[in-house]
């Protein structure tokens, strides 16, 4: 099939590719002149693994091209993907100017070029409910008849997209045609050929559904987040029940893990958006709001830490940090615990050494000069008063404890991310802080 993907950030350059890698014809579309000249010449500009064999391999059988001219992409394509920016508005709705202001450039073209066949539209950016209309109305006002805009979500994990594009746990889709469906159906059949559901839906529940499942996530994570805080009251250990809640079926094993917060380009966002359009509805999602402000919270619980361990005083203390990406396996710096983590300690007086795998770049654009990077994780630990754990990178899981303890200044570790055993720290003279569970002290 001849697709165009307009839009070339994460989730339009993984989609363009993995279609491409099922012998579809993709023409991508983006019009910042910098990422378009990397992916022309061959240059992935995000960090996600596995996804650089698809893209270089595409790109040699010319499945996969890279083009700034709207018109050439679309005129080529019967299906046309919005992979675009959909980003958190001042009062928490989702802006979608870019997804209005593409629609608006769509329909100038068509009405100045004839063309009967017929094309889908298809939303795959996050976009609130009523969104798959208001695109239709646009484009209706430019007198074009024969298309239909179809809603079609992502549920990509950032580090594992590439994977669940490949062998989706579903697929939604949502469209009020069967002609759409059956085009629908044809495009992602060979991505489910171990059985898993392609979901046919109206578009307003398609739309409703990604914020769902998004928003869902976002709340197990902020409940164990709750319950870790309760448990060090209470002398519990979050570890040992969430093993003891995850083996229930109806609860399961994902999404329980205690930590300093959600972050990304999904969580926050979405359920912001879910709760300003809740509100704008008339149906108020108070549970939601209540989510937000935890997880804002619960940034700040490691700080709480350090500043009772250094009896309110850490001016001038130098902190050293593995981790600044919001998870592993992605370079994404947006919404990460980090950045509140970093700027509240610098409030307070100290300095920051940092090392992350792959989000030091991006981590640049967010905190600029006011912390150093270092360039390697040992490279971190020269002359600080104790280490912090924010990202779990497999590298960080079992490092030489001997280098570590060598280096510090007070062998004192805060871990966010709960990767370490309390029994072991305590066996090697480590003061040790995590996440709902009894700190060590020695």
């Amino acid at each position: 099939m001849n697709l165009a993907v307009v839009g070339t950030g994460y989730v339009g350059l993984v989609s363009g590719t993995c279609f491409s890698e099922m012998g579809n014809s993709v023409i991508c579309v983006d019009n910042n002149p910098v990422k378009l000249k990397k992916l022309k010449d061959a240059e992935i500009p995000i960090y996600e693994p596995g996804l650089d064999m698809l893209f270089y391999r595409n790109i040699a059988k010319k499945r996969l091209e890279f083009t700034d001219d709207l018109k050439y992409a679309i005129m080529k394509s019967e299906i046309i993907f919005l992979c675009l920016p959909t980003p958190q508005g001042e009062d928490g709705s989702a802006d979608l100017k870019y997804v209005f202001g593409i629609a608006e450039d769509i329909g100038k073209i068509f009405s100045e070029n004839e063309d009967e066949k017929f094309r889908i539209f298809v939303n795959k950016s996050t976009v609130p409910v009523g969104t798959s209309q208001s695109v239709t109305a646009i484009l209706e006002k430019y007198k074009i008849k024969n298309f239909e805009v179809v809603s079609n979500p992502e549920f990509l994990r950032e580090g594992y997209a590439v994977e669940d594009f490949m062998k989706p746990d579903r697929i939604v889709i949502g469209a009020k045609s069967e002609k759409a469906f059956k085009i629908m159906r044809t495009l992602y059949e060979p991505f489910v050929r171990q059985g898993n559901p392609i979901i046919e839906m109206d578009p307003q529940s398609s739309e409703v559904t990604k914020y769902a499942a998004n928003s869902y996530l976002a709340m197990r994570i902020t409940y164990m987040n709750e319950l870790a805080n309760f448990c060090e009251k209470v002398g519990a250990n979050v570890d040992l029940i969430r093993k003891g809640m995850g083996t229930d079926s109806r609860i399961g094993k994902r999404f329980l893990f205690a930590g300093i917060g959600y972050g990304g380009s999904c969580f926050p966002k979405d359920v912001n958006a879910l709760i300003k359009t809740s509100s704008e509805k008339g149906s108020e999602m108070r549970l939601l709001t209540l989510v937000d402000h935890i997880n804002k919270d619960q940034k700040l619980i490691l700080v709480q830490k350090i500043t009772e361990h250094f009896n309110g005083d850490i001016k001038g203390k130098t902190f050293g940090i593995w981790g600044l990406a919001f998870k592993p396996n992605t370079d994404d710096m947006r919404d990460a615990p980090s950045i509140v983590i970093i700027n509240e300690l610098l409030q307070l007086g100290a300095k920051i050494k940092a090392y992350d795998p792959a989000g030091m770049e991006n981590a640049k654009f967010y905190l600029g000069d006011k912390i150093e990077y270092m360039n390697e994780e040992y490279s971190v630990l020269e002359n600080i008063e104790a280490l912090l754990v924010l990202t779990e990178w497999n590298e960080f899981r079992n490092p030489d404890f001997n280098v570590i303890s060598s280096n510090l200044k007070n062998k004192v570790i805060f871990d966010g991310r709960n990767i370490y055993d309390p029994k072991k720290m305590k066996e090697l003279g480590f003061t040790y802080y995590s996440i709902g569970r009894q700190p060590v002290k020695q």
